[in-house]
């Protein structure tokens, strides 16, 4: 009974914590975008500035480092609320070609930046029990991660498998790949390889999609050769469990 009501009183705490931390940096980051907005207009408008290309790279770092900083507050608030079951993941049976299209839609401003082109080839019309909101999550992670790591000018196929019990979500790029030693660190949180250190990233986005897929009664998997690409696996139940 006290341990019940410890871990309750616990999950009280992480959950306060999460959201005062969520608010506190809201505002100072608003502030920051907009002052880095006002600078920049400032900027264009001034003729007579010595050095001009010199403080635009200066704002662009600021955006930029901004942008990183708001990726992280954003992912461990993510995983703060996953982990402490704040936020649940709850499944319902649904089309999966709901999750491929607003999880390719979503990746698909970024890939264009690196002239990769993001193809599903599912055509089908398959119903799995998932939570479209958190799953979109996790295959958006997957997504986000086969377009960090290829080069320039490639593609990355969507496809799906049914099987008996799951259905398989398929995400497979021809891009930098993994290590043999690597592939088994690479869900583990935190966790970055050594070969993509120079790359933005905590290292958050594979615990989080296997977490959610873990809750959902799924799983993940991944096949790999460095220099031929990566294939992740993604398999959601069909039924409900």
């Amino acid at each position: 009974m006290l341990s019940a009501e410890h871990t309750s009183r616990e999950k009280e705490n992480v959950k306060s914590l999460v959201s005062d931390i969520s608010h506190q940096t809201k505002t100072p980051m608003t502030n920051i975008r907009l002052h880095t907005s006002l600078l920049t207009e400032a900027l264009e408008k001034e003729s007579n500035l010595a050095q001009p290309e010199l403080y635009k790279g200066l704002l662009e770092a600021l955006d930029s480092q901004t942008e990183k900083l708001q990726f992280l507050i954003t992912s461990l608030t993510k995983l703060s609320r996953l982990e402490s079951n704040v936020l649940e993941v709850v499944p319902i049976c649904q089309n999966i070609s709901l999750l491929l299209r607003e999880s390719l839609e979503e990746i698909e401003p970024k890939a264009k930046q690196k002239q990769i082109t993001v193809r599903s080839t599912y055509l089908g019309n398959e119903n799995v029990c998932y939570d479209l909101k958190w799953t979109k999550e996790a295959l958006e992670n997957v997504l986000d991660n086969a377009v960090k790591y290829y080069n320039t000018m490639g593609e990355i196929v969507v496809s799906v498998k049914v099987y008996e019990i799951y259905v398989a979500i398929s995400v497979k790029d021809k891009g930098i790949g993994i290590k043999e030693e690597d592939l088994p660190k690479i869900f583990g949180r935190f966790y970055r390889s050594e070969d993509v250190q120079q790359q933005d990233g905590v290292g958050i986005g594979l615990y989080l999609a296997r977490e959610i897929l873990k809750r959902e009664h799924g799983y993940i998997k991944v096949q790999s050769k460095p220099g031929e690409g990566s294939e992740f696996m993604l398999y959601l139940p069909k039924h409900q469990a």
